[in-house]
Formats: structure tokens, C-alpha cells, sequence
């Protein structure tokens, strides 16, 4: 250890306290990487501070010292913005949590950033209203990466994503300064909205510290329906027709080819196929609302479209029961781990029309070029986001890097995006370039460089 690393571990701990502070063999395997590929970092520290000022403190030694921090939050990034690098302090935001208002006249929830997700729709539920914002990782991901990632997940079709619930924030700079921005308004038009320069920057510009967040009416009803389909014209048919017939209610549309149902309902313990026949593609269709008539009209919906011949076979969830055993089938990508061994997640964008023609060509690419490659396609489809999980069953090690070449390849050859919810990090920072021009990224470097010219928080990730 170095003079400068010692001098720096001393500092934290006299300000932060020794429990704050950990270094060498006391360092949690958990920090030493987050959910990517990626293989793990033994940073020189992890400090977890318990409050902003606690944040604002630990940024300012670090910056002092001329050494480099990685945030980190409930670490269930699959693109390694929060795996350390040599020499950095990981500062953990695992233990500033908590939820330190819900302001029901405003239907608002001030949140410290390390709090889970659930924790924050479960407690904004039992005030009666609703965290629209919902992801797999659920239970382990914390509210401050959802942010600094400008997360998407389940529901982005009809709440939007994470930027969207975002009303407040307060954010540590790189020089340690403590911007108190908690902002509960609506409309709040007073200057340039900084808080936009945080949400998707993915700790490269601040540690976000409190969050406030948009809640909504909770809803009354959800209706669901798991969809079989003999097209995917027939997808897009019955897509359009969802949102011309069920309007605001739509809440989810989420598609499934076969490669995945098969392994998901298959497979993955617990998930079951509700339907009675296979077929070329399968949809999960949700709904909220608020009264009878709601109900009643999804299912008379339901009942043109399998009328139109657009749908081929149904299953209609009668219970809230049904409705979590439906989003099984989509939450089983989660284990998939368990099934194939080591593999990679993607997560693309790209024109709705587009999606099914990226699929066959990208499928036929990984099989054709890589042997004994396998992928499984799905995703939120009616957002534009595709998810793709591929591998080598039994590869040591795997062919990561020729299988995300060929998938960037095809995002670009149809002009799709990266990434569409996870961020950039690490893994395919080589790849931003496919969806941003020169200009654009000369413009983030700007940004960067404003804001951070010692380039000390979480270096090297996106740009």
C-alpha cells in the first residue's frame, strides 16, 4: 500500500468512523464486482457512509488525495458501472437507506438512495398509493442505481422510465459539494433542470445521495392476459390494438419468442405454461384501472382480437394470483443462470417493426459463427426494448466478446440503440459509438470534463 493510499484510509476512517471504512482482507466479496461478466476487482477500500453529509465527506478526501471513486448501490448491473477499478475507493451506498417522507398531498416519497426497490413500492402501497417503477431485481436493487442508470423495466409503457418519476434530487459532485435539489413540484421551471444531468449518467457525474420521487393512484384492478400468437405481424396487430382499445389503462406488453418460453416455462422451477398448445410467439398483456367496467371491457378486448384471429389462444389471469404467475413466465429470465451456466444478458432498443427480422438474423449469426452458440429473444417489445440472453452451454471460458460483436452488429445494421435501459459501463462502452454520433460524444466529454476535469468519479466508465 502506498503512502498516499494509507494517508487517505486514515482520513476517511477519522471522519467517517472505522465501521464506515474497509480495506485489504475485510473487503466483502460483494464489492468486488457487480452482476456483469466482468471478472472482479479487489478495490483499495469500500466506504459506506450512513449519511449525505457522510457521501459529501468521503468525496472530498478522495478528491484531496487525487484518488478515484466507484458508487455503488445494490449492485444488479449487467454492464459494470459499479465494478471497481485498481486503486479506487468503492463508495457503497448500503447502508444510507430509508424512506424520510411520503408527502400525500403531493404524492411524493423522499427516499435515501441505497433503499431497495421494493422496499419503496411496498411502503408507498400501504400508503395507498403506487411506485410505478418495477424490475426483476426488485428486492436487491437500490433506488439510487435505478436512477443513475435511468432505469426502464416493466411498466415504462405507460408510466415511463426512471427519469419520468423523478421530481428531486440530491447529488454529491466529484469535488465533494453536497447539491440539495429535493424538489416536490410538478412544474418547476426556475433555471436549467439539473437533475437531468445526473438521472442515466451512471455515477459519472455525482453520487446521487436522496431521491424524490412521482407516485401515483394506486390501481384498483389489473387485468393480465398470457397470448398466443401465430405472427408477428400478428404481435403488432394486436399491439395496436391495445392501445387504441385499452388507451391509458395498457399498462405492459411484453413478448416472448419461442427459444425463451420454452426454457422459462420448460425449465425454470416454478413457472408453469398456462396455455394448451405451443405457438410462434406469446405476449403478456396487463392492464390497470380502477372500476368493474374496466375488467369488463379488457375482456371483451381480448375476446375481438381472438375473434379477429390475432390471437390464437388465451389464458386470462382471475386472480392477482394469476397476474404475479403470469409475469413469472418474464421474471424467469432471472434463473436462467441456473439452466444454461454462465451466459450474457443484453438489453437493445430498436424500431418496433424491426424486431423480429434482428432476432432471426442475430440468432442466425451467433449459430452460424460461433459454435454451439444458443440465444433466447424477449422482451418489452411495445418500448422498443429487446432483451437477448446468450451462450455456449459449457464453454470455458465464454465466447463473450464474439457474441457481443455480433450483437452490437445487428443493433447497428438496424439502427438501434446499445443499450435501451441498462446503461453503458464497462461492457459496451466499445459499442456507444454504434449508437451516438462524433458530435454527441464530443458533447458528453464536455460534460464530463465541466464537472469532473480529474476525471476521479467512476473513470472509464461509459466514455
Amino acid at each position: 500500500m502506498t503512502m498516499v493510499s494509507e494517508a487517505v484510509i486514515a482520513a476517511l476512517r477519522e471522519a467517517l468512523g472505522d465501521r464506515a471504512v474497509l480495506s485489504g482482507a475485510d473487503i466483502p466479496d460483494r464489492n468486488r464486482q457487480d452482476w456483469s461478466t466482468l471478472s472482479a476487482v479487489l478495490p483499495l477500500a469500500v466506504v459506506r457512509p450512513n449519511d449525505p453529509a457522510g457521501v459529501a465527506a468521503a468525496m472530498r478526501i478522495a478528491a484531496a488525495h487525487g484518488v478515484p471513486v466507484v458508487p455503488q448501490g445494490g449492485l444488479t448491473g449487467l454492464a459494470g458501472g459499479a465494478r471497481p477499478i485498481d486503486g479506487a475507493i468503492a463508495l457503497s451506498l448500503e447502508r444510507l437507506t430509508g424512506i424520510e417522507e411520503i408527502d400525500r398531498d403531493s404524492s411524493t416519497m423522499t427516499v435515501r438512495a441505497g433503499t431497495t426497490l421494493e422496499t419503496i413500492q411496498k411502503a408507498a402501497e400501504d400508503a395507498g398509493l403506487y411506485c410505478a417503477l418495477d424490475l426483476g431485481a426488485r428486492g436487491s436493487c437500490a433506488i439510487g442505481g435505478n436512477v443513475s442508470t435511468n432505469a426502464g423495466g416493466n411498466r415504462v409503457l405507460r408510466y415511463g422510465m426512471a427519469r419520468e418519476m423523478v421530481l428531486g434530487l440530491e447529488v454529491v459532485l466529484p469535488d465533494g459539494t453536497l447539491v440539495t435539489s429535493l424538489n416536490k413540484m410538478l412544474k418547476n421551471n426556475a433555471g436549467y433542470d439539473l437533475k437531468q444531468l445526473f438521472i442515466g449518467s451512471e455515477g459519472t457525474l455525482g453520487i446521487i445521495t436522496r431521491i424524490v420521487l412521482r407516485l401515483f393512484p394506486r390501481p384498483q384492478c389489473t387485468m393480465a392476459a398470457l397470448c398466443g400468437l401465430p405472427s408477428y405481424d400478428a404481435v403488432l396487430a394486436l399491439l395496436a390494438s391495445a392501445r387504441g382499445s385499452l388507451g391509458p389503462l395498457l399498462s405492459a406488453f411484453e413478448v416472448m419468442w419461442p427459444d425463451y418460453w420454452d426454457v422459462a416455462t420448460r425449465k425454470v422451477a416454478g413457472v408453469r405454461d398456462p396455455l394448451t398448445s405451443a405457438h410462434p410467439f406469446y405476449v403478456l398483456v396487463e392492464a390497470q384501472g380502477n372500476k368493474d367496467s374496466d375488467i369488463e371491457g379488457f375482456e371483451s378486448w381480448l375476446e375481438s382480437q381472438v375473434e379477429a384471429e390475432v390471437i390464437s389462444d388465451a389464458a386470462v389471469a382471475q386472480s392477482l394470483a394469476d397476474v404475479k404467475a403470469f409475469w413469472g413466465t418474464r421474471d424467469a429470465a432471472a434463473d436462467f443462470k441456473l439452466i444454461l451456466g454462465p451466459h450474457n444478458s443484453y438489453d437493445i432498443g430498436l424500431a418496433v417493426a424491426d424486431m423480429d427480422r434482428y432476432a432471426e438474423s442475430c440468432r442466425a449469426r451467433l449459430a452460424r459463427d460461433i459454435p454451439g452458440c444458443v440465444s433466447f429473444f424477449y422482451g418489452h417489445i411495445a418500448d422498443g426494448n429487446m432483451h437477448i440472453i446468450a451462450c455456449v452451454p459449457d464453454a470455458v471460458p465464454q465466447p463473450y466478446d464474439a457474441i457481443d460483436a455480433i450483437v452490437y452488429d445487428e443493433v447497428r445494421r438496424f439502427h438501434g440503440t446499445v443499450s435501451a435501459e441498462h446503461g453503458i459501463g464497462l461492457k459496451k462502452k466499445p459499442y456507444l459509438p454504434f449508437s451516438r454520433t462524433p458530435e454527441e460524444l464530443a458533447l458528453m466529454k464536455v460534460i464530463k470534463q465541466a464537472l469532473d476535469p480529474n476525471a476521479l468519479l467512476n473513470p472509464g466508465k461509459v466514455l
